[in-house]
């Protein structure tokens, strides 16, 4: 009986010692409040699952509260996780305690949306430039080369977004010198502020022709703006990632189509960079990954669907 229970005794030390071991990775998103964040965390959730790692999800609610992400890393850093993987709110005010992170021997992977630095150890983002311009592609075509746009943008000082507003306005400068570019407004991140953004850019421009939205919230902001004003179908919409509402309106017609980025895919990859790191590996600087156009002529195939409807629950406690 004693044998028995020293057995016991040993299995749940070992077991102890086996949690010990697990290494804790701190992935902290731009914001929590879109499904795009919650399919990265998916993906970061499937990879530390498949490398025996803990992560550890916290992001400000909003995309605009980079004060609230730099206190977020900072305690993950006294924490002394053993690797941070971080999509930065903005490119100049995440870099000190980037630097802090690295100084204290911390790996850091940046995603998503990058830094005015290159003291960390990788970057996982789709090719956002790339992107941008086949959005524009994509609108350029839709207008027959000739028009008036619009652009609701995403906010200040995001590289990801500010890449893919770049790119859209290089190829519409270069390839479809007759569509002019009416007007610009930021949609905050927020889908009334983009509604109302839209907006304004109708009531400035009646004659508008379509609109570029280089976001989730922007895309979905601008679709309630048409359709507020009886415009959907009419004035042509570019939009980037989805939901659930934004495939709605690309089947009604209030979507023309959708840049569509690999969140599941995002996230995953980034928390492998680090679990590679802990295994002795040396990660490349930087991964690009392929973003897709969706439209309705191929939004049912498997592809597509898979890309649109990824199984959260599989990886999220719901």
């Amino acid at each position: 009986m004693r044998q028995a229970s020293a057995l016991a005794l040993l299995a749940m030390l070992l077991v102890a010692c086996g949690e010990a071991r697990k290494k804790q990775v701190a992935v902290i998103p731009k914001g929590t409040s879109h499904i795009f964040w919650l399919t990265v965390q998916a993906g970061a959730v499937a990879a530390g699952q498949e490398f025996n790692l803990e992560i550890l999800w916290n992001g400000p609610a909003l995309e605009t509260e980079y004060s609230r992400q730099i206190q977020i890393v900072d305690s993950m850093i006294a924490r002394r996780v053993d690797g941070i993987v971080l999509a930065a709110s903005d490119r100049k005010a995440l870099v000190g305690v980037v630097d802090r992170a690295m100084s204290n021997g911390i790996p850091v992977t940046i995603f998503d949306s990058g830094l005015d630095s290159n003291n960390y150890m990788s970057y996982v983002a789709t090719d956002n430039v790339e992107a941008g311009r086949m959005a524009a592609h994509t609108l350029g075509k839709l207008l027959g080369g000739k028009g008036k746009a619009g652009v609701v943008m995403h906010v200040p000082g995001s590289v990801s977004t500010t890449d893919r507003e770049n790119g859209f306005d290089e190829v519409i400068q270069k390839e479809f010198p007759e569509i002019q570019i009416a007007q610009r407004q930021f949609g905050m991140s927020d889908r009334a502020k983009s509604m109302s953004a839209a907006e304004n850019i109708l009531t400035a421009h009646p004659d508008l022709d379509a609109f570029f939205a280089s976001t989730e919230p922007s895309t979905t902001g601008t679709a309630l703006a048409l359709k507020s004003r009886g415009l959907n179908g009419k004035v042509k919409l570019v939009g980037f990632d989805s939901n659930e509402a934004m495939i709605e309106d690309l089947k009604g017609g209030t979507i023309h189509a959708m840049v569509v980025q690999d969140p599941f895919k995002i996230g995953y990859e980034a928390v492998k960079t680090i679990a590679d790191k802990l295994a002795g590996k040396s990660p490349a600087k930087r991964t690009d990954l392929a973003a897709v156009v969706v439209s309705l002529a191929n939004l049912n195939t498997p592809q597509i669907q898979k890309l649109l409807t990824p199984d959260l629950n599989k990886h999220l406690k719901q």
